[in-house]
């Protein structure tokens, strides 16, 4: 799971000493040093419903692109790519390769007109200090564009012939940590079986309305090795241990309106379930 925060490796600030003379030497201070995404494209708006090529690099403090990044079983590796307009109405959610020269190129058909934010949540290899940092890009689909208002709290949304259910009206606080227990079955009523997806049997992806801040975390079982992980001291990976139930961790950090899209895979496809949910 993650927070969104800033990717910089600020260098250490000097402090201008304290002086009665009226000729103080302050020290420059250099730029922090970060990581950035270089190369972005499209960098001009795109037609809604048409594939589109998104590329880029992300360039490490040193200027030289980002190569190495974390492997393995989990979904803690690689790039995650999520797309999210502005109104919170659609999300795109996928895990490109990475190939040894870093530059990454992903086909994407946006949905919809609208302003798109772009969330570029990097797991590199062989920084210990830096196990995960998110980068953001922005695009324009042409077309008229309202936004949306964000419905109420509904408990079941029904999705791809299939019933997803939270139970429960949650009461969530910021900086608490809850799990939201969820059934998902399908058009008989019978549990759904989860595939793994990513390293998980479920990614729980959250958005602030407004000012679109970000959690991601996930929901492991019995084959998803390393898909659990803490923030802090907190264990906060849901799990599952039967078909059809999902008990989804979350941890948000501020409150106000956020949109959960649970997402996972049963009948061969990946579903989105969305969720609005209130936070003190």
């Amino acid at each position: 799971m993650t927070l969104a925060r800033a990717a910089l490796l600020a260098l250490p600030l000097l402090v201008a000493a304290c002086s009665s003379s009226s000729h103080v030497s302050t020290p420059t201070i250099q730029a922090a040093r970060n990581f950035h995404v270089a190369g972005f494209e499209p960098a001009h708006p795109v037609h809604p419903g048409k594939s589109t090529t998104l590329a880029f690099t992300i360039d490490q403090p040193s200027g030289e692109p980002l190569t190495r990044y974390r492997r393995g079983p989990g979904p803690h590796t690689g790039i995650h790519l999520i797309i999210v307009r502005d109104d919170l109405g659609f999300i795109i959610h996928h895990h490109p390769p990475v190939p040894a020269d870093g530059h990454v190129s992903d086909r994407v058909v946006f949905p919809a007109p609208g302003p798109y934010h772009v969330l570029v949540d990097v797991y590199p290899a062989g920084i210990s200090q830096q196990p995960n940092f998110q980068l953001f890009e922005n695009v324009n689909v042409a077309g008229a564009y309202k936004p949306q208002s964000l419905p109420p709290f509904k408990p079941t949304v029904d999705v791809g012939g299939y019933r997803i259910t939270m139970h429960g009206k949650p009461k969530l606080r910021a900086v608490q940590s809850a799990f939201l227990p969820v059934t998902v079955t399908d058009a008989s009523g019978r549990p759904a079986t989860f595939r793994v997806w990513f390293g998980a049997l479920a990614h729980a992806i959250f958005f602030r309305k407004g000012s679109l801040s970000y959690f991601h975390t996930h929901v492991c079982g019995a084959n998803t090795p390393a898909c659990a992980g803490i923030f802090g001291n907190t264990r906060i990976s849901g799990h599952s241990s039967s078909p059809g139930k999902l008990n989804v961790g979350v941890l948000l950090p501020q409150s106000g309106t956020w949109r959960l899209f649970l997402q996972f895979k049963v009948g061969g496809k990946v579903l989105t379930a969305p969720f609005t949910l209130n936070v003190r």
